[in-house]
């Protein structure tokens, strides 16, 4: 973005959820020197981060996962859940896999180490404002292989069955098994289901096949409740498992 740009725009609220105090205040320090962020809150647990959310409607939360009173997973869930338009912004140290992974389940928009550079951590925050989401590869790769473990080995259909007129047996939908099946699927939405993976917008998808954004927008809505996923995010997690969809 550039310094012209910045000044069209208005801040980005940004509330910081993180129990190191140290931690916190240096944040706040670098995110306060840049013109277009502006930290109106501090919490130093979930609790606090959730309060806060609710109160001052942040545009973005830089939310720490291991936090007391409340974790950093159940207040990303609360937040998303109550608050669609706040971003959350997930820090993490990835000791804790499993707790990444719900974190993705949970509705985070973005994954950032606690030992990413400044830079990346302002541009992944201007990236939430254009409305995009931000993995880096090591998170991405855990959260993938947690979306493996959990899904089934496919099983071949036997032959009299696939030529037989009875109906499949049903499976279980992909927020219970972390399958995906994207036979329900239109040609038009498999192709906007592609470029969610590759992290487009939906500007950017409206964009490249010429349709109106709120057209796309209705499509994302159709993809994720056909393929049972709560967030972009997990959508394009879970795309990425799909060969032809690479």
């Amino acid at each position: 973005m550039t310094p012209g740009e910045r000044i069209n725009h208005p801040a980005i609220r940004i509330v910081i959820a993180e129990d190191q105090a140290l931690v916190r205040r240096g944040a706040a320090i670098l995110l306060s020197m840049e013109p277009d962020m502006e930290v109106v809150g501090q919490a130093r647990n979930g609790v606090e981060a959730v309060e806060l959310a609710q109160l001052l409607h942040p545009d973005v939360i830089l939310m720490d996962l291991h936090m007391p009173l409340k974790g950093g997973v159940a207040a990303t869930r609360e937040i998303t859940r109550d608050l669609p338009s706040t971003q959350v912004l997930v820090l993490t140290t990835l000791n804790d896999d499993e707790t990444v992974f719900e974190a993705v389940r949970a509705g985070a928009h973005a994954y950032l180490l606690k030992d990413a550079d400044e830079n990346e951590l302002l541009e992944t925050i201007r990236a939430l404002r254009r409305g995009e989401s931000r993995l880096t590869p090591q998170i991405a790769r855990k959260v993938m292989d947690q979306f493996r473990r959990l899904a089934p080995i496919p099983q071949a259909e036997p032959a009299r069955e696939r030529e037989s007129n009875a109906p499949p047996l049903q499976e279980s939908p992909p927020s219970q098994s972390g399958a995906l099946n994207t036979e329900s699927l239109s040609d038009k939405e498999e192709k906007i289901l592609q470029l969610i993976s590759e992290s487009m917008t939906n500007r950017q998808i409206a964009n490249t096949l010429f349709l109106a954004e709120g057209t796309v927008k209705n499509y994302v809505s159709r993809i994720m409740e056909k393929l049972h996923a709560n967030t972009r995010t997990e959508l394009a997690l879970l795309s990425k498992k799909q060969p032809h969809l690479e």
